[in-house]
C-alpha cells in the first residue's frame, strides 16, 4: 500500500518485456522481496546492484501502464510501500493501474501547473470534483472534469521533485482511481440501489 507521495525519481537503465531495471539513490536502501511503486505500479524488487535494481513487469502490469511506452533514459516516480506508523499525507493508493490516459494540455503559470487528462468514458463514475486520483503514482486532487477530460493543479513542489516535469501533450500516463469510489459503486450493484443512493446524493451530503 502508498500513499501517491513520491520519495525521488529513477532513471530506467533497461526494460524488457518482463522486467524493468532502475537506477536511483534509494536503491542501496530496498531489499529483495520488497514491494515499490514505479510509475504508480506496484512491484516486486528482484535484484539490488549498486545504486540499480530490478522488478518484474507481469503480463497484467504491462497491458495496463504506460510501460510499453518506456525505454532507456525515462524517468519514473519511485515509492516505497508505506509504514503503519507514518501519517496518510496523500490517500489510499494499492499500486494496482486501471488504465492509462493521455496529457492533452500543460499550463505553468509560474504558481501552479495545470495538467489536463483525456480519461476513457468507461470509467466516469470513479471522476468527481476535488476527488482524489495517482497520476504516474502521484496523489492528486481533480479541481475540474468535463467531457470525460480532467484538470489538475499540480503545485511546484511536487512538479519539480517527481517525473511529471518531463511530461509533454500526447504522452501517457499510469491511472489508478480511488479505491473508496470502487467500493461504493460495487456495494450499490450488488444491492441493485434500493437505498436511492446515488452520486449526486453523495455529494450534496458531503461524502463525495
Amino acid at each position: 500500500m502508498f500513499t501517491g507521495l513520491v520519495e525521488t525519481t529513477g532513471t530506467i537503465t533497461d526494460i524488457k518485456t518482463n522486467q524493468i531495471t532502475i537506477k536511483s539513490a534509494i536503491a542501496k536502501e530496498l531489499n529483495i522481496g520488497e514491494s515499490i511503486a514505479v510509475n504508480g505500479a506496484c512491484l516486486t524488487v528482484t535484484e539490488v546492484k549498486n545504486d540499480t535494481f530490478c522488478a518484474d513487469i507481469s503480463p497484467e502490469t504491462r497491458s495496463v501502464t504506460n510501460f510499453e511506452k518506456k525505454s532507456a533514459g525515462a524517468i519514473v516516480n519511485l515509492e516505497r510501500a508505506m509504514l503503519l506508523s507514518s501519517r496518510l499525507d496523500g490517500h489510499i493508493v494499492y499500486g494496482h493501474i486501471d488504465t492509462t490516459a493521455k496529457i492533452t494540455n500543460i499550463i505553468n503559470n509560474g504558481k501552479f501547473i495545470s495538467l489536463s487528462i483525456k480519461i476513457s468514458p468507461q470509467y466516469n463514475n470513479y471522476i468527481i470534483k476535488k476527488g482524489s486520483i495517482a497520476v504516474d503514482g502521484v496523489s492528486l486532487t481533480i479541481a475540474n472534469e468535463s467531457r470525460g477530460e480532467i484538470e489538475i493543479a499540480v503545485i511546484p513542489h511536487t512538479w519539480e521533485i517527481t517525473a511529471l516535469k518531463a511530461l509533454h501533450n500526447g504522452d501517457s500516463v499510469n491511472i489508478e482511481f480511488d479505491i473508496i469510489s470502487k467500493y461504493i459503486e460495487k456495494n450499490l450493484n450488488i444491492y441493485h440501489n434500493k437505498s436511492r443512493i446515488n452520486l449526486n446524493f453523495l455529494e450534496e451530503n458531503g461524502f463525495a
